[in-house]
């Protein structure tokens, strides 16, 4: 029976930039959470500018934000992460060393964050991830609108 095939499923997608110019820029992320592919959680947020601001810094803020809210919400079904950031998959799934910096930082808080759930990572092409990519130029985009208008940002 076809029925009982159908699994409740999570799926995640995230991205991240620093534009205009990487490293230096301001790195912004976005990201969705859909279920049984209805969307249910998007968020988006600029991580800040300047020295110490990179692509992988945005990605991997992306995928935080995500885990941090998987966890608060108790999420328990299977969940399946989708980025098009070669270097967080891989890192994330154990098959790139975890040398940099940014990588010794972030993915042993994801991993706690993720503890206990069923999480598998996949890599997919920029084609796949347009949504949360579009997210994260939102973020961009209302960060330097704050900037101008003289908000203070922190």
């Amino acid at each position: 029976s076809t029925a009982n095939s159908v699994v409740e499923m999570i799926i995640v997608y995230f991205d991240g930039l620093c534009y205009p110019q990487n490293p230096g820029g301001v790195a912004a992320y976005g990201y969705l959470i859909y279920r049984d592919n209805e969307p249910i959680w998007k968020g988006f947020g600029a991580v800040g500018e300047g020295r110490g601001m990179t692509s992988n810094v945005a990605e991997y803020e992306g995928l935080l934000a995500a885990a941090r809210w998987l966890n608060d919400e108790g999420i328990d079904e299977k969940i399946e992460v989708r980025g098009d950031s070669e270097l967080v998959i891989k890192q994330m799934k154990g098959e790139y060393r975890i040398s940099s910096a940014t990588s010794k930082r972030y993915v042993p808080q994801i991993k706690k964050l993720l503890e206990g759930k069923e999480v598998r990572f996949r890599w997919v092409p920029r084609e796949e991830n347009e949504e949360a990519d579009r997210l994260s130029r939102v973020a961009y985009e209302s960060y330097v609108r704050r900037k101008k208008s003289g908000l203070n940002l922190r």
